[in-house]
């Protein structure tokens, strides 16, 4: 059976793959394409495309790919129950999960950085599952330090951090580059989807969707955009004597009448009444 997915993987798309090679179909053929041809890729050869929007094997609420693969097969190992929140919290940014996730998304975004041949990167990403698995099965009760008294100190200086990290966690990483990739988009009067942002920040577009908007203004990814655009028709409004038709333009609207729809619906007048009724220096 052929499985079908992203290209350029990282949490998600290698550990799934190391699940089904080891626990669903030894044979299976893990093919990685560009996001837009996923689905054509799956449709023409009948492989079965997984961690991407709108198929059965993607993120569901909170979990991600990987917690869907174990309810849809069942699969009750308890070594890879224990895995599950950790490749959850490393793949959605929620570190706070369990201890080992920002370890595993550092080691995965290494491998990613190093090894650009999406095979090979598989490959290596098999010999790190397979070794999580094992920890998970065999080594978890078993510490690094091994004098009582250096297990407290360890045991006391977590707790410490878990609670500065709880209390000061910043945001995940992404949302800085997706802060610039949005400016960009509107500098250039460019359309930017949610999908093509997702992409581009290498995060799952169904995490993105519902993450978004705890970071930008509790808003949902279009009407954040739709917000930066009438702030920037505001201040061309302000400043220029450009027609309306140009600012409509100018701030990603498909025409003059969609622009004065949008425009009246967040401010409560038409471009032309707010103009109009500026305040004059």
């Amino acid at each position: 059976m052929q499985w079908v997915t992203r290209e350029h993987p990282k949490i998600d798309r290698l550990a799934c793959p190391w699940l089904i090679l080891r626990f669903i179909d030894p044979t299976a053929e893990i093919l990685y394409v560009p996001a837009a041809e996923v689905v054509g890729t799956a449709e023409r050869t009948g492989a079965i495309p997984f961690d991407v929007p709108n198929v059965e094997f993607s993120h569901y609420g909170a979990d991600c790919t990987f917690d869907y693969f174990l309810k849809k097969y069942a699969l009750a190992d308890p070594a890879l129950h224990a895995l599950a929140p950790i490749i959850r919290g490393a793949d959605t940014d929620h570190h706070a999960l369990a201890p080992q996730a920002a370890g595993l998304w550092a080691i995965s975004a290494g491998l990613a950085h190093n090894i650009r041949d999406d095979q090979q990167l598989l490959q290596q990403g098999l010999v790190l599952y397979d070794a999580l698995y094992s920890w998970a099965a065999h080594l978890q009760g078993q510490a690094h330090t091994q004098q009582p008294e250096e297990q407290l100190l360890v045991q006391v200086y977590t707790a410490y951090l878990r609670r500065v990290q709880d209390k000061n966690a910043p945001p995940p990483a992404w949302t800085t580059q997706l802060r610039e990739l949005i400016q960009d988009h509107l500098d250039t009067n460019l359309s930017l989807r949610l999908t093509e942002a997702a992409d581009t920040l290498q995060v799952n577009p169904s995490y993105l969707s519902r993450e978004f908007a705890r970071y930008f203004d509790n808003m949902s990814f279009g009407e954040y955009l739709r917000k930066l655009r009438i702030d920037k028709a505001r201040q061309l409004l302000d400043t220029t004597a450009y027609p309306l038709a140009e600012i409509a333009y100018l701030t990603g609207f498909s025409d003059q009448s969609h622009f004065t729809r949008i425009f009246k619906q967040h401010t409560g007048q038409s471009p032309a009444a707010y103009r109009k009724n500026r305040p004059r220096t």
